[in-house]
């Protein structure tokens, strides 16, 4: 259930972050593909897809007309983007609670990450405060969802 609570964190701070997380994982066959469309991420058009958009997510960020993590559309993506990936992270038997889980976690993070944010973009800028932060939510959902790629240790693929 800790990798479902982290995710949730990851997604707090960038929506998208997490299903591409997701979907390198199951790429990489660290997770079994057995959600509902999981198998589509074994696609590696689709795949490469869900990286992109969390990349364009992060570079958007650094606009000054990017709207806040909080408004309601990003807290929306938040919550479908976590609840997907707590529950494929989550043991197969709690993966409901795996979803919920998440979700609470990216809300609340959502919040104090924002205020974490404009705290430190008072001092150091929007742009080197988004880099910073981006460069953590990356890695961080990297190693989440893809604890093997951080060990070093080998995985036999399924698919």
């Amino acid at each position: 259930m800790l990798r479902s609570i982290l995710i949730g964190l990851v997604a707090g701070q960038r929506g998208l972050s997490p299903l591409a997380s997701v979907a390198i994982a199951t790429q990489r066959g660290e997770i079994p593909a057995v959600l509902p469309f999981q198998k589509l991420l074994l696609n590696p058009v689709i795949s490469a897809g869900t990286v992109a958009l969390a990349a364009a997510e992060m570079g958007g960020d650094k606009m000054k007309t990017a709207p806040d993590r909080t408004v309601p559309i990003g807290l929306l993506v938040r919550s479908i983007t976590s609840a997907y990936a707590g529950a494929a992270l989550a043991p197969r038997n709690q993966r409901a609670l795996g979803a919920a889980v998440a979700v609470g976690t990216a809300l609340v993070s959502s919040y104090f990450g924002l205020r974490l944010r404009k705290a430190g973009m008072r001092r150091y800028g929007q742009t080197a405060t988004g880099l910073v932060e981006d460069a953590l939510v990356a890695g961080a959902g990297l190693a989440i969802a893809n604890p093997r790629l951080v060990s070093g240790k080998a995985i036999a693929h399924r698919r």
